[in-house]
């Protein structure tokens, strides 16, 4: 029996590797000894660093743990306060809302969902169609929805998919038990087929979260930040879109050409095909889902395909917050499709509820930023700046932060500096309007570059389905990173030739 201390130890981050444990433990003893000899300065810069590395270890450890006590010890040290912590947790409650209701709300439309993805996925043959599809639905959907309603539509599919073949794979029947995670009862002769898979689906899931990012610059309800700037600077939807147009256009094309290049010629991870052995399960599959369609089942589809209307309809005008919009959903397929039980509606939440908590944590050291200026040094050069070069600077500054903290966050700060210079006549009314499409440009193309970059690919990395196709933070970079490279170059070529 081990002793009390030994318990202690084996309790601490669960089954994490010892090495990852001790990283942990180290950060939490050097960061006061950092704070009272480097000063806070420093300080907030290495555990902005820590974090990043935490979310870099999501599949050792969930990151709302050791992220969680890297911002506790910040609280405790003073780097901000639980104020500070309250008013950003605050300020972002829509993003909050949308995850605890929109997410739950797609686990609704999963059956038909799945219905037509299968369909899609099994008659699609050619790999490139089928990413340049997925890319460009996601561009589209994410102009007019959020782009994590979109991720989570995408990565309910691709559990979808995986839960399919590898009950298969396993001998495993509808009515078993099954854990995704475990790949022992795997057939031998499946387990080639089943890594083609994982990197298939990888391949599809990018090429659909990438998407998101290209059609979210694009419109007023595209982004948060695009709302916050859109408000700013007093432009309704029409005028966004055609004063964002001379950057995002561009960018769409070259995004949609990098989706065909990466594929065609299998580059930095891509080019994994549909084997040929799951392409027959899910056919099965599907074939079998048509003739389990009986009236009732009928008409739970059309009820989540009017839901799914009324849905893209509500957001697209923006109704109401986009969480208050999902909590609808979930009320009309629940009340409409039969479903009463608690314990079944429970598990909608099951997928949304642990990326909330984490995101809190990141508004926890988002907080720390603000109140050690952090970005300060960098903001204030930019404005030193004018002309062309300040348009640049504000592209690629933006970019980079962007790129490790909150897009939302360092958009407000931006353009309210620019604004105030703006209103002191630093800047003339047609200098703030092209930096205010800069500002917007640059927090949402070049954040694509990292997982903390853009909320939609932190969502995918810390979902059911990365550990499922082994979708790692470095993975998750080197698959963006074809993107991150033409579509950041493109923008910058297009605020330095067109605005």
């Amino acid at each position: 029996m081990p002793s009390l201390a030994s318990a202690f130890k084996d309790n601490f981050m669960g089954y994490s590797p010892a090495w990852y444990e001790l990283a942990v433990i180290s950060f939490l003893i050097l960061n006061p000894i950092l704070l009272f000899t480097a000063g806070p300065f420093i300080t907030g810069w290495i555990l902005m660093a820590q974090f990043i590395f935490t979310l870099a270890m999501a599949l050792k450890c969930y990151p709302l743990q050791p992220g969680g006590l890297l911002a506790i010890e910040a609280v405790a040290l003073g780097m901000t306060t639980p104020e500070n912590v309250y008013d950003e947790v605050a300020h972002n409650f829509p993003v909050i809302l949308l995850l605890m209701f929109m997410v739950a709300g797609i686990y609704f439309m999963k059956e038909l969902l799945l219905f037509i993805f299968a369909n899609l996925l099994v008659k699609v043959r050619s790999k490139i169609a089928l990413a340049l599809l997925f890319c460009a639905l996601g561009a589209f959907l994410s102009a007019f929805l959020d782009a994590l309603t979109v991720t989570a539509v995408i990565i309910a599919v691709g559990v979808g998919f995986y839960t399919v073949f590898h009950r298969y794979a396993s001998a495993r029947g509808e009515g078993d038990g099954h854990d995704t995670g475990d790949d022992s009862n795997v057939a031998d002769h499946h387990r080639s087929d089943l890594e083609d898979f994982r990197g298939f689906l990888r391949n599809v899931l990018m090429h659909g979260a990438v998407g998101t990012a290209l059609g979210g610059v694009t419109t007023l309800v595209g982004e948060p930040q695009n709302l916050l700037i859109g408000h700013e600077m007093g432009w309704h939807f029409g005028e966004f879109f055609f004063r964002m147009a001379p950057v995002t256009m561009p960018v769409l094309a070259m995004g949609l050409l990098t989706c065909v290049a990466v594929e065609k010629f299998k580059l930095f991870g891509y080019g994994y095909l549909l084997p040929d052995s799951v392409r027959v399960v899910l056919e099965e599959y599907s074939h079998k889902e048509r003739e389990k369609l009986d009236n009732r089942a009928r008409a739970r589809m059309i009820t989540q395909a009017v839901v799914g209307v009324m849905l893209i309809l509500a957001l697209a005008i923006h109704i109401a917050e986009v969480g208050l919009i999902g909590l609808t959903v979930i009320v009309l397929l629940t009340a409409f499709n039969g479903i009463t039980e608690e314990h079944r509606i429970g598990r909608a939440f099951e997928e949304a509820l642990p990326f909330t908590a984490l995101l809190v944590v990141f508004f926890t050291v988002v907080a720390v930023i603000h109140d050690q200026h952090l970005f300060k040094p960098l903001v204030d050069w930019t404005l030193t700046l004018s002309g062309s070069a300040q348009l640049v600077a504000f592209y690629v500054a933006n970019g980079l932060l962007s790129s490790i903290s909150d897009n939302v966050f360092v958009a407000t700060i931006y353009i309210t500096q620019a604004k105030a210079a703006f209103e002191a006549g630093a800047l003339t009314r047609e200098q703030f309007d092209l930096i205010a499409v800069a500002i917007n440009t640059g927090t949402n193309i070049p954040s694509v570059a990292t997982p903390n970059g853009q909320a939609a690919f932190l969502f995918l990395l810390t979902s059911a389905v990365a550990a499922m196709i082994r979708l790692s933070y470095v993975r998750m970079i080197i698959l963006a990173l074809p993107y991150t490279v033409s579509m950041s170059l493109t923008g910058l070529l297009a605020v330095m030739w067109w605005l």
